[in-house]
C-alpha cells in the first residue's frame, strides 16, 4: 500500500509570480492539502520563518505562525485553497553568501497519527527592492 501523502502531495503557493519582496509588503498565498487528508493528518502548522545555514551555528526564527486541529481543516469534497498573509519585517534581509545563508520560506508541516510528520516548503528572497537598491 502506498502513503497517500506522497502520492497527492499538499499544494502551496505564493500568490504573487515573483519571488522577490521588500521589507514591509504583505506576502499572500494559498495551500490545498492534497493526500494529506486521507493520511490521518492530526494537526496542520504554516510557518512564515527564516533560517540561516553554512558554517557555525544554525538559527531560525518565525516571523508569523499558524496551527490548526483536524477539527477545523476543510473536507477533501469541498476544498478550496485556504489563503495565508503576513506583512514581512524589516530584517533579517536573505543572503546568499559562501559562508552564511539567511533563507525566508513558507513552511507547511503536516503531523499524522503515530508521529509522522510532513514538510511541504516555499522559499522567497527578503530584501531592498531593486529601486531602493540603487539609492545612495
Amino acid at each position: 500500500m502506498t502513503d497517500p501523502t506522497l502520492d497527492e502531495p499538499p499544494e502551496l503557493w505564493l500568490d504573487r509570480g515573483g519571488r522577490r519582496y521588500a521589507p514591509g509588503e504583505i506576502l499572500t498565498g494559498r495551500y490545498r492539502l492534497g493526500g494529506w487528508r486521507e493520511a490521518g493528518l492530526q494537526h496542520l502548522e504554516l510557518a512564515v520563518l527564516w533560517y540561516t545555514t553554512g558554517q557555525g551555528e544554525e538559527d531560525l526564527a518565525v516571523h508569523d505562525f499558524l496551527r490548526r486541529r483536524e477539527a477545523t481543516l476543510p473536507r477533501r469534497a469541498d476544498e478550496s485553497p485556504d489563503m495565508f498573509s503576513t506583512t514581512l519585517p524589516g530584517s533579517p534581509w536573505s543572503y546568499d553568501g559562501q559562508l552564511l545563508k539567511v533563507c525566508w520560506a513558507v513552511r507547511l508541516r503536516g503531523f499524522f497519527a503515530g508521529g509522522k510528520q510532513r514538510v511541504v516548503e516555499e522559499p522567497f528572497w527578503l530584501g531592498p527592492s531593486a529601486e531602493e537598491g540603487t539609492r545612495s
